[in-house]
């Protein structure tokens, strides 16, 4: 399984902060992405192109291209910025 964690406002709109997905689903990513979209709604407003969500795979940063497996951690996050 993939586990997948959801943080900041991405977790107050999916109403969760994880889930367990199929590794077959997805082996990016972005594919990982348009799967959770799929699904409908909430995911596809919180993870729609057009939103700013940036990703990492297990606790390193990861880009749309990044591949993903069975056992690996990724986690989807909003930018953040601090002072």
């Amino acid at each position: 399984m993939i586990q997948v964690r959801y943080f900041a406002s991405l977790r107050e709109q999916l109403g969760r902060d994880a889930e367990a997905i199929e590794p077959s689903a997805a082996t990016t990513v972005a594919e990982l992405r348009a799967f959770l979209r799929a699904r409908g709604e909430p995911w596809a407003s919180a993870l729609a192109p057009g939103q700013r969500i940036l990703a990492a795979v297990n606790q390193a940063m990861a880009r749309p291209e990044t591949p993903v497996a069975d056992g690996d951690e990724v986690a989807f996050f909003p930018p953040v910025t601090g002072g």
